[in-house]
């Protein structure tokens, strides 16, 4: 659980009365960590991928998109909450994504997800379905963008949930300027003043939030 900015007691409270991940993703998880190092980190925790199941599963989405797949931990929580819908994954890496294949393949939701390969700049702009679900994981500086393709593309009522909006909170302080902090930062101010979103920032890991499109 990431859980930076939780009192690790409660941090273990909330793990422990959490469901548990189950062993396909325990073990997607591990392989991550062992093909990608430094870069695991990347990957949602196993809090995050149970709430954006059961969102999905809430929600109900005909069409649902991820920008940023990685691995595949995300993607495959999502696909799992489908409920005949399908599901767009948009990434550039080539490496990463096919360790996130096998794991659609093994946990039988393959036939609900849809690759693009591509800079999602580019593919986003091409992608013309009504989305009514999006997850944004992706390069901090080129959120604004994708929220704008995203949010042109959504229908009236559709949920965007953006992750790492709190930077382990530095966002809210000041004196903490690296660029990403600051893109985040900026990310957010963007949200919050745009008047066709309501927006719920929640501390969930690194900070999850949720951005409906108003009717």
């Amino acid at each position: 659980m990431k859980a930076d900015l939780i009192a690790p007691a409660v941090a273990q409270y909330l793990l422990e009365h959490s469901t548990s991940p189950d062993p396909l993703l325990e073990e997607l998880a591990k392989e991550t960590a062992q093909a990608t190092g430094g870069n695991a980190g990347m990957q949602i925790s196993p809090d995050q991928g149970l709430f954006l199941t059961m969102i999905t599963q809430l929600i109900a989405p005909d069409v649902a998109v991820e920008v940023g797949t990685f691995t595949g931990y995300s993607s495959l929580c999502i696909a799992r909450g489908l409920s005949g819908g399908r599901l767009h994954c948009f990434d550039v890496s080539e490496e990463w994504t096919s360790i996130a294949r096998r794991y659609w393949a093994k946990g039988g939701v393959a036939d609900r997800v849809t690759l693009t390969l591509g800079p999602a700049l580019e593919t986003l702009a091409a992608f013309d379905e009504i989305i009514d679900l999006a997850f944004l994981d992706a390069d901090k500086g080129n959120y604004p963008g994708y929220y704008e393709l995203l949010m042109a593309r959504m229908r009236p009522g559709a949920l965007l949930i953006a992750d790492n909006t709190l930077r382990r909170g530095h966002v809210a302080d000041p004196a903490r300027n690296e660029p990403t902090t600051v893109e985040i930062r900026e990310f957010n101010d963007l949200v919050i003043e745009d008047p066709r979103v309501t927006v719920l920032m929640l501390p969930v890991a690194d900070g999850m939030t949720l951005i409906r499109k108003n009717p």
